[in-house]
């Protein structure tokens, strides 16, 4: 919808939303730039706590996946009016331990009567004007790395229908419950050369590569047996379990797919799943093996799972 609006010119605007990237960047200063997002959603768990945990993390993500540090938040709430007001307490506990872990300071925000509870924030960080990491950079021979497991998605609906097992709710809510904070720092800290970044979140994987690929005029090539998973995704989407989005992600991205033979259903469904406060894909100048070994050294889940292709068709190759 946003592309059938009159374009505004403002030569301060870094990224706006032309490439889809996940924040905005607008300079300040020579050397100072705001990164800002927004982001809310229903509860995908049942603890309000935890809700409001995932909610923050979720928002801060894109500030990281700009190569951002947060600053300040506000917080967006939906709250039923004859609820008890206990929950919307501990959504906002949930959400505010998340903040402070970030060093992000939440300064205030809006509140509605709604008939279903949504929570989130909108935040605003701070980068340098020439350290921004879009997702508009990604060249030939880069490696592709992704930080966290795929599956959040298919493991909620689960827990919606109460199919969920309990190990397999544990592993996503500390997933979901991960800043992607410790991830931007070692990029930062190594001088890592990384070309594109973006954070894997409701388009699912193959869509943010998508629109990675796209901003970029490349390919990319996906190994399916290195693409990590949440356990008991595979099992969700083998139940049925599989969220409306995930539907719609496949509908409107795999056009762009190719697979070799061999590769399971549900690897495919699951390439698919939209994810809340997933991990990062980053196309990085660098063995990726090292990137990958040196991200795990440091208690980051991650792994190479792919590679920059030139551009051509299919935009998206997944390989065995």
């Amino acid at each position: 919808m946003l592309g059938k609006l009159a374009r505004q010119h403002d030569p301060n605007v870094l990224v706006g939303f032309d490439h889809a990237d996940d924040a905005g960047v607008y300079q300040i200063a020579p050397d100072q730039a705001l990164v800002q997002t927004v982001d809310f959603f229903t509860p995908v768990v049942d603890d309000p706590y935890v809700f409001g945990q995932i909610a923050a993390t979720n928002a801060l993500s894109d500030v990281y996946a700009m190569g951002g540090k947060p600053l300040t938040a506000l917080a967006l709430v939906c709250f039923p009016e004859k609820a008890d007001l206990e929950i919307l307490e501990r959504i906002l506990a949930g959400g505010l331990s998340k903040m402070i872990e970030a060093g992000c300071t939440v300064i205030g925000g809006h509140s509605i009567r709604d008939e279903e509870t949504k929570f989130g924030y909108a935040v605003t960080g701070l980068i340098h004007p020439k350290k921004v990491l879009s997702n508009a950079g990604a060249k030939e021979g880069d490696a592709l790395i992704l930080t966290k497991a795929l599956g959040t998605g298919v493991i909620s609906t689960a827990i919606k229908k109460g199919n969920a097992e309990a190990s397999w709710i544990e592993a996503a809510v500390a997933s979901m419950t991960t800043l992607n904070q410790k991830a931007a720092e070692y990029i930062r800290d190594n001088e890592l050369t990384v070309n594109a970044m973006t954070d894997v979140t409701g388009f699912g994987l193959i869509g943010h590569a998508r629109e990675l690929a796209l901003a970029s005029n490349v390919s990319l090539g996906f190994r399916a047996g290195r693409i990590p998973f949440l356990p008991g995704a595979r099992e969700c989407v083998r139940a049925g379990c599989i969220p409306g989005g995930l539907n719609n992600n496949r509908e409107f991205a795999e056009c762009l797919v190719h697979y070799d033979e061999g590769i399971s259903e549900e690897v495919k469904t699951l390439l698919f799943d939209p994810q809340t406060a997933g991990g990062l894909l980053m196309s990085v100048t660098a063995d990726g093996t090292d990137v990958a070994a040196g991200l795990n050294a440091g208690g980051i889940p991650a792994a190479q799972i792919g590679e920059v292709l030139p551009p051509g068709k299919p935009r998206i190759h997944v390989a065995a």
